[in-house]
């Protein structure tokens, strides 16, 4: 599942807001709790615990934080190929179509895209066998509540 937000700064607070405002409630809403979170070591992600927004609200969240190995793309990989997708088949595409006059507009359209991506457009990726993101994810979710019950 991929869930975006556009922002016009990259801080710990967007960070967290992308996770607060699209992730967890997308996972509540199916009653699966988020236990871990992999992220690149980027200063939005990573810093003091103590004093880092974004490790605070995994904190209290309890929200488990791995960090990729550094200079390290691979180990992230799944990601790295949506930041291509997104780039190919949204931003370029929707740049090219019209100028957008406000974040507000351009989210929009994001929100329009994603919800192609993860509902309809069929995937060939490692996971999901020529599924959509949605049907994975439909389909482990008993696997998933499973799992929860045996922690």
């Amino acid at each position: 599942m991929a869930f975006a937000k556009l922002y016009d700064r990259k801080t710990p607070i967007t960070a967290a807001d992308l996770l607060n405002g699209r992730a967890l409630p997308f996972f509540d809403a199916h009653e699966v709790k988020l236990c871990r979170v992999l992220t690149d070591r980027g200063t939005d992600y990573c810093g003091n615990p103590e004093r880092h927004e974004y490790e605070l609200y995994l904190a209290v969240e309890d929200v488990d934080h791995s960090s990729t190995k550094t200079k390290n793309p691979p180990t992230n990989g799944i990601v790295e190929r949506f930041h291509k997708t997104v780039l190919d088949e949204f931003y370029r595409v929707a740049f090219c179509k019209k100028i957008s006059g406000s974040i507000a507009a351009s989210q929009s359209d994001l929100d329009t895209w994603v919800r192609i991506y993860n509902d309809e457009r069929p995937h060939q990726g490692r996971w999901c066998f020529g599924n959509t993101p949605m049907q994975t994810f439909l389909d482990t979710l008993p696997l998933a509540k499973e799992k929860m019950i045996a922690a």
